[in-house]
This record gives C-alpha cells, sequence and structure tokens, in this order.
C-alpha cells in the first residue's frame, strides 16, 4: 500500500497506474516530502508532454518509424512509473509505426496504420492526461507543493 501521511486517509488507485510499481517509486523517497518520487514524476510529465509535440509533428509528416520510436520511447518511461494505460496505447503506436496490427496479427498499409494511429494519439494524451491528474491530486494531498 502506499506510504500514506498520519491525517490522510488510503486513496483508491485507479486501474491507468500500477499500484506495485507506484508503490516502489514512492518507497525510494526519504522522507514524507516526496521530493525524490516528486522530481521523477515531474520530469515524465515534461518529458511526456515533450513526446506528443514530436508525435503531431511526426504524424503530420506521416514518419511512421518515427512514431513507432516515439511510441516505444514513451511506452518505457509509462512503464517505469506504473502508468500502464499509457502504457499500452504507446506499445500499439510502435506496432502500427511498423505498420503491424498487433491484435489483428496482420501486417497493414501505410495508409491503414495512419488510420490507426490518429485516433491512438488522442486517446493515449486523454490517458496521460488523466494520469497527470491523478498523480499531482496524490502528492497534493501528501502536501507536496509544486513550485511550476
Amino acid at each position: 500500500m502506499f506510504s500514506q501521511s498520519k491525517k490522510k486517509s488510503p486513496q483508491r488507485v485507479p486501474d491507468m497506474i500500477d499500484e506495485e510499481t507506484f508503490n516502489q517509486i514512492v518507497e525510494l523517497d526519504e522522507d514524507d516530502t516526496h521530493d525524490f518520487s516528486y522530481g521523477m514524476v515531474k520530469a515524465y510529465f515534461t518529458q511526456a508532454r515533450s513526446t506528443f509535440d514530436e508525435m503531431e509533428q511526426a504524424f503530420a509528416a506521416k514518419n511512421l518509424l518515427k512514431l513507432s520510436d516515439l511510441g516505444h520511447f514513451l511506452k518505457g518511461s509509462s512503464a517505469a512509473l506504473g502508468i500502464t494505460r499509457v502504457q499500452k496505447s504507446c506499445e500499439r503506436m510502435q506496432h502500427y509505426g511498423k505498420k503491424w496490427d498487433e491484435e489483428a496479427g496482420s501486417a497493414l498499409t501505410e495508409e491503414g496504420a495512419m488510420k490507426k494511429i490518429e485516433p491512438l494519439l488522442g486517446k493515449v494524451k486523454g490517458e496521460y492526461g488523466d494520469a497527470e491528474k491523478w498523480l499531482k491530486g496524490w502528492y497534493v494531498d501528501r502536501g507536496v507543493k509544486d513550485e511550476d
């Protein structure tokens, strides 16, 4: 279970976050300030936003290989923090960028891959937004002040 402040009752962890993975990150904190784990989370926020910008540019340029690489990159960052929905969507983008539909087990044309990636971009941004909101709330509930 997450380390809890004495004032707060346990907060339900949504299914978009892998509790065990996130708990391992929180356990790295040396005290209740959560400086270390929140620093990691804030770095992820910055990285994710930048990656989404790059994804938009790659999509506009129809650069499937770049989309695959960016999906792979953000998948790893998301997995490290236990942000599972973003991780899974980025894995799908990684495959689509390589013109492969993992669910169907079949190859895609460039046009077919682009058609699958377009709604996925919006979906993964929404999933990220949900995770960011929950994570920020988790830290605020524990008295962490965001300087931004």
